[in-house]
């Protein structure tokens, strides 16, 4: 296993109360850095949430984790969303939640943070053969998904994250990398498994903008890419969503994208990946890639009798 769910509550498990209390103490922090528009944290944040999850490998260093992304609506350089996302305005939020639902309804950030938040340590593994060990603060989805009563037809969950190119230099000017809203999906069992979780923080802050913030999606066994930023709409459907990565090249991007060392990407192999902070990427430091990232064990049942050389 690679991460630990404890069997049975035992009295050495129990959260001290200085923890719960401390949990209090992330969400005032939280619910105040947000309203003032800061990333301010405050020290008990990391003491606030369990840490039911986690690996047995080194985090990555905070300024790698806050410093090194992916997120094209503030530009396609790795630096990009560190330098260019100060001017994005995080709140006010909410998230719409609609579709095959039976209480289709808004959710508004505060109340957002009001879901039972916990820590977990998960690797995080990029399709351009990087990754990353990532303490991220969040809530299952399932959580969510509760809260609006999907319906039987449901089969899947849409994800679309918000457009404001007055606020994101990524999405204004002549080149447009990508077709705006950014949109992402998942199978409704996958966005109901345990490890899926809508994360509103890291490293015991609330989410940087250039993470995501102020709510991401986080699917450890996939890649990156399926992490869609920025949350402002998830729709629950009957058929297929479309999917940003998908529609644009659908022959290097598939639907499921689960982390997979046996199907290479069509430009490189997936067999090893570069652990960011641990040394160059043809340097002695790379390693293999595990199979659904390392969470074999707790989702490869997901897929049973799917061949997934094809159904990447």
């Amino acid at each position: 296993m690679s991460y630990y769910r404890p069997p049975r509550i035992a009295a050495s498990e129990i959260t001290p109360e200085r923890f719960f209390l401390g949990r209090r103490t992330f969400l005032a922090a939280a619910a105040g850095s947000l309203a003032l528009g800061t990333r301010a944290a405050d020290a008990a944040a990391l003491e606030a949430v369990s840490s039911s999850y986690k690996v047995d490998e080194a985090l990555t260093p905070e300024e790698d984790v806050t410093s090194y992304n992916n997120f094209y609506e503030f530009g396609t350089g790795k630096a990009d969303p560190a330098a260019r996302s100060g001017g994005f305005k995080p709140t006010p939020w909410t998230v719409k939640v609609d579709g095959l639902v039976g209480k289709p309804r808004e959710f508004g950030l505060q109340e957002l943070l009001r879901f039972p938040l916990e820590e977990r340590v998960y690797r995080m593994r990029c399709v351009e053969a990087w990754s990353m060990v990532i303490p991220w603060i969040g809530f299952p989805l399932a959580s969510l998904l509760d809260k609006v009563e999907p319906l039987g037809s449901a089969k899947y969950v849409a994800f679309e994250t918000v457009v404001r190119p007055e606020e994101m230099p990524g999405q204004s000017g002549l080149f447009q990398p990508l077709p705006w809203p950014y949109r992402e999906g998942l199978r409704l069992d996958e966005a109901r498994h345990p490890l899926t979780i809508l994360a509103v923080g890291l490293y015991g802050k609330t989410l940087p903008n250039q993470n995501g913030a102020p709510i991401r999606l986080v699917v450890p066994w996939k890649y990156g890419f399926k992490g869609i930023k920025s949350i402002v709409r998830i729709s629950l459907t009957e058929t297929t969503p479309p999917c940003t990565w998908n529609l644009a090249a659908p022959n290097e991007y598939g639907f499921y994208a689960n982390v997979n060392p046996a199907v290479d990407h069509p430009r490189w192999s997936q067999a090893t990946e570069n652990r960011i902070g641990e040394g160059g990427f043809f340097g002695s430091n790379r390693r293999d890639t595990l199979p659904f990232n390392g969470y074999a064990d707790e989702v490869a049942s997901l897929y049973t009798g799917m061949d997934l050389t094809v159904h990447f």
